[in-house]
């Protein structure tokens, strides 16, 4: 089976996320925020979207179109047969309630969008179907959208996809949970504006870039040394992991932390869950943790000032210094087959670190048929960074492995 994955802000990051979990499946760049992979079996739409940091919807391909628009409205005639039918009917000119339907587009010369609805609008009329044709100013429908006009439990988004080659057809089966991931991001009690936060969604593309498979481990041992409020801890407590380790040398953080995993496992009823926390600096790690205890090592370390005046070749070399010693700790608490995930700061888009990495490896996040792909974009080294045009302090994805 084919779906498609439409991907957040950086889509090279996203992609990297899904080949993560799914290492043997097939997939190409559609358009430049849409992937699509060939699964060896069905997968649960509404699960995965959960687990997905980057992805914002998820759908199943139905159709794959060469022609053009009268051949696009055809073969959607016959998909709303399917789809408008209550599943209790006998057949798909059965009534039902309210259909509500809306379409969104991906790729270069889209088509009309609102004359392809009126025309299916028409069609359900004649089929005795009451419909609504939800729309938008943009050429798709955000999540938001799809959501709240309930176009996954009563009606159909639609997602046309123009391929260099074709028009692929596909329905949306999941969105991504903007309530939940907001509620995690803000309205967690134990924040620190000041020293700025990492979001859920960057949390959980880390996550599954260390953890990787189609499944989760939950026995795996997680540890986040430079832990701040804890999101890394909380998201991997959320997702499954059992169990977590944080680590801070500031009290504030360790507060913060131990107060949003409270928060966490009260508000989602997480069961069996075991945390550490601890107030030490990351050069100490090895004196407090057992070594070859750890399977992942997951964290956005210190990136240095994020405001003010700062020389970025002094700043890097302090850098530089503070992560080949923290990598030393590293090998000693990581098995032998533990992974690093990192976040490195590169300032102004061009001052990169290059900390010595010692038993370590830096490893690819894209694999090699999408490294080169023109809709991704990934260092020479294999990472991916990511930022804002303009922004002083932009952030590298860096996979660790053992030599």
């Amino acid at each position: 089976m084919r779906y498609f994955f439409v991907l957040g802000n950086n889509p090279a990051l996203s992609v990297a996320e899904i080949q993560a979990i799914f290492p043997d499946s097939q997939g190409f760049m559609a358009a430049p925020e849409v992937f699509v992979m060939t699964a060896g079996r069905e997968l649960k739409a509404s699960d995965l979207v959960k687990r997905l940091g980057g992805t914002i919807k998820i759908g199943i391909i139905e159709e794959e179109v060469s022609g053009g628009q009268n051949q696009i409205i055809e073969k959607l005639k016959g998909i709303f047969n399917i789809i408008s039918a209550r599943p209790d009917s006998s057949g798909p000119e059965a009534p039902v309630g309210k259909f509500n339907f809306g379409f969104s587009f991906y790729g270069s010369k889209p088509i009309n969008l609102k004359v392809v609805g009126l025309e299916l609008k028409t069609y359900l009329k004649e089929k005795k179907i009451n419909s609504r044709l939800v729309v938008s100013r943009e050429l798709n429908l955000s999540s938001v959208v799809v959501e709240q006009n309930k176009l996954l439990k009563r009606g159909a988004e639609i997602v046309l996809i123009r391929t260099d080659q074709d028009i692929l057809i596909g329905r949306t089966q999941a969105v991504q949970d903007f309530k939940g991931l907001s509620k995690r991001d803000y309205g967690r009690p134990g924040r620190d504006d000041k020293s700025g936060m990492l979001p859920p969604k960057l949390a959980q593309i880390m996550i599954n870039l260390a953890a990787g498979t189609g499944s989760i481990d939950p026995g795996l041992t997680i540890l986040d040394p430079f832990c701040g409020s804890g999101t890394i801890l909380t998201e991997a407590l959320l997702m499954g992991y059992k169990n977590v380790i944080g680590s801070d040398i500031s009290k504030t953080a360790i507060d913060d932390s131990k107060q949003n995993i409270k928060w966490m496992i009260e508000l989602f009823g997480i069961l069996n869950s075991h945390y550490q926390l601890f107030k030490k600096s990351v050069l100490d790690l090895s004196k407090f943790i057992k070594k070859d205890l750890v399977d992942l090592i997951i964290t956005e370390p210190y990136l240095g000032p994020q405001r003010g005046f700062f020389q970025a070749p002094l700043v890097t070399e302090e850098l530089n210094d503070l992560y080949s010693k923290a990598l030393v700790e590293f090998a000693a608490l990581l098995k032998n087959n533990g992974r690093v995930v990192m976040v490195w700061p590169v300032f102004f888009g061009k001052n990169f670190l290059n900390p010595d990495l010692g038993n370590f490896k830096m490893a690819d996040l894209l694999s090699p048929d999408l490294i080169k792909d023109k809709f991704l974009k990934s260092t020479e080294r294999g990472t991916i960074v990511y930022g804002r045009p303009g922004q002083r302090v932009y952030r590298e994805i860096v996979i660790l492995e053992r030599k």
